[in-house]
Parts: structure tokens; sequence; C-alpha cells
């Protein structure tokens, strides 16, 4: 794939994968990019995973002949990006290694000190001149791993953002959901715990003028239609505000009185004007994709049987998801069942007690099977979330 007149394409895509860090379904599988700028010196942007080394390695050859690249680039230590590291340096002896203080810490780790003397250390601030086109280096700490860095070429006016800006899926599938569906799940699931460092980063790509953003999975993105869009949305997600209007509900439900409960409060919401209700039942749809919806609607409610005095499991887990990636700012309202003693509301609360900027809405508290005084709170509570 050609970027620009000097900047190619050599990732690969993966379509064997069953769960993408040992827990994300993907089923239009994954990618996993590099890049190559061709110039007097030459430079490769990150390999790719192990399964894929050899792959990697002649698509690299077909873009550089036999020409050893000067140097690769490292921006992130995480094996599906960095397996291959050792590979390459043995097999191209007078590559210099460019990264940052703390990747090569990590890279002793796991290739052991055989390449130190051939490492060149990157900073917030520095450049490297590969002749043509002149590198930038920007440090993004948490986004997601401490050692990151991005790259910015001010001659193509390319951003080289690591995993930032990637989704979920191969770049040889088309994804009919276009980009947002499968890089929300992506960005909520693997970097939404750390909005503050994305604002940051946002904040030093705001004084660049980007026109291509590659990214390390997913697509390039190369229109500046696609860059503000995508701009727009990382603005939105990493500051944790709302982005669609709408209420997410996530239940369990064990003989489906529960259940019944919900699907009635999805009508009354519906019959009441609210533009989308989003349902999902956690333990048997995809938790990733729940909890993208809660992120990605101002309102949720949360329904469960009370189970061993606690709440079903799926739910506590569900939740442990939400508060773990800094939940905030957002209206949550209870549905509990119980047929002797119901505490699910109250354990539900108590999980989100380090969530900050919730406003908590009322309970609805049903004993077995629902009553038509229960339709009526749940009349109530719809119209209190609306």
């Amino acid at each position: 794939m050609k970027i620009s007149e000097d900047i190619k394409y050599v990732g690969v895509n993966d379509h064997d994968i069953d769960l993408f860090e040992g827990q994300y379904v993907v089923p239009r599988g994954m990618a996993y990019n590099s890049y190559v700028i061709k110039d007097e010196k030459t430079a490769v942007f990150d390999t790719v995973d192990a399964r894929f080394c050899d792959e990697w390695m002649k698509n690299v050859g077909m873009v550089l002949g036999n020409r050893q690249p000067a140097y690769l680039i490292v921006q992130h230590m995480e094996p599906d990006h960095s397996s291959c590291i050792a590979k390459a340096l043995e097999l191209c002896p007078d590559t210099k290694v460019v990264a940052s203080a703390q990747a090569f810490t990590m890279m002793k780790q796991f290739f052991g000190s055989a390449y130190e003397d051939r490492r060149i250390v990157v900073k917030e601030g520095d450049t490297l001149d590969l002749g043509k086109h002149k590198l930038h280096f920007v440090a993004a700490p948490m986004v997601h791993w401490p050692e990151v860095i991005v790259t910015y070429d001010s001659t193509d006016k390319v951003l080289f953002s690591a995993d930032g800006f990637g989704k979920f899926g191969a770049n040889d599938v088309e994804d009919p959901e276009g980009w947002d569906c499968e890089a929300r799940r992506y960005y909520f699931g693997i970097v939404g715990k750390y909005g503050m460092q994305v604002q940051a980063l946002l904040k030093k790509a705001a004084g660049l003028d980007i026109r291509t953003i590659c990214p390390l999975h997913g697509p390039v993105l190369s229109t500046p239609e696609e860059i503000a869009h995508v701009l727009k949305q990382y603005s939105t997600w990493s500051s944790y505000g709302v982005e669609s209007p709408g209420v997410c509900i996530a239940y369990t439900s064990v003989y489906g009185h529960t259940k019944e409960a919900v699907m009635k409060l999805k009508e009354l919401l519906l019959a009441k004007g609210c533009p989308k209700v989003a349902v999902a039942d956690l333990a048997r749809d995809d938790m990733p994709e729940t909890v993208e919806d809660a992120f990605r609607y101002g309102k949720l409610i949360l329904a469960s049987t009370t189970y061993n005095m606690d709440v079903f499991p799926f739910m506590r887990t569900f939740i442990e998801h939400l508060v773990e990636r800094n939940y905030q700012n957002r209206k949550v309202g209870f549905v509990e069942n119980g047929s002797w003693a119901p505490a699910a509301a109250k354990v539900m609360k108590g999980l989100f007690e380090k969530s900050k900027g919730l406003e908590f809405a009322s309970t609805v508290t049903i004993r077995g099977t629902m009553t038509s005084e229960n339709e009526s709170q749940l009349a109530a509570l719809a119209d209190e979330m609306l």
C-alpha cells in the first residue's frame, strides 16, 4: 500500500486470531501495521506479531530490496508490535533501533542486551533526519503503555500514532459499520482508562499539520474529513463526554423475570421519545460492546437479580470494567430483583464508590415477578432518566 511517494505500508492481516489480547472477540480479524519511509536513510516503523515475522520481513524486502533499513523505530513494545525486533536486527546488522528509554528497558526484558550498542534513545522534542524527511518524536506515555512515543513526519505531514486511532479488524476485510463502531470498542476496551493521557496527546497533535494518520491497528486515515472526525471522536471519548443521546440497559436474569422488566422498560423509554435504547444480556452478549455502549450514551440502567446477597457475577464484572475505565459524568438507574431479600441495587451503587460525577436515579425493586405497581415504577424511572 502506498501512503505517499516515499512511505509504504508493510503490515500484515491476521485472520486466525480468536481473541485479541486474550479477551476481545474480533470476527473480522486484526491488522498489525508497519510502515517504511524510503529516503537517503530508510526507516521502518514497528514490527508485527510473532506469527507473522516472515511475512512482514518479506513485505519490507519488497520495498527495500537488499537494502538494510538505517533505523527501526519502535514506538510501542506490546508484543503484537515488537515481537520481530530480534529477528529483524539479526538479519540487518547495520540497522539501529530508535525508541524511548523506557522502551529499551522493556526490550531488554524481552530480548536481552545483545543489541544495546545499536540503540538511539529519543524523547519528547527530539528529531531524526532521514534526508528529505525529518521525524519529530512526541512522548505519549500511557496511551496506552508508559514507553510509547509517536512520530510526526513534517515532510509528508504524517502522524505515526502507535495504538492511537486504531480499531479492531483486518485491513483487507470491509467493515460495513465503518470506522466508529470497532474503533469505539477498541478505544474503551483498551485505552479507555487513560483519558487524561489521551487528552494530553490530543493537545500536542493540535499543533501539528496532520494530513495522514498511520496507526498500528486498522486503516490509514488520509482525508481531511476522516482526520477531523477521528480527532473529534477521540476528544469526546477521552473527556468522557456523551457521544449519542440514548440509554444503555445492561441486565442479568436467571429465570427471565428481570429480563421481562427490562423489555418493558425499553418499551416505555421508546414510547416516551428516547432516541435509542441499547439492551444487553451480560451473560450472553459481548461485554466489551456493552462497555462501549455505556460510555457512548449519557444514561445507564443496570438491572440485576440478587445473588448470594450480592449481584449476579456478570453484573459485578461489568461494573468493575466501567469503574476501571473511569466511568463518570453519567446518570445511572437501577432495577433489582430478589424473592426474599433484595440487595442488588445497594451492592451496585457501592461498586461505583470510586466513580466521579455520577447521578443515581431511582431504584425499582421487584420481588420475583413484575407487578402492576412495578410497571408504574418503571414508567416513573423512564421519566426520570429522560
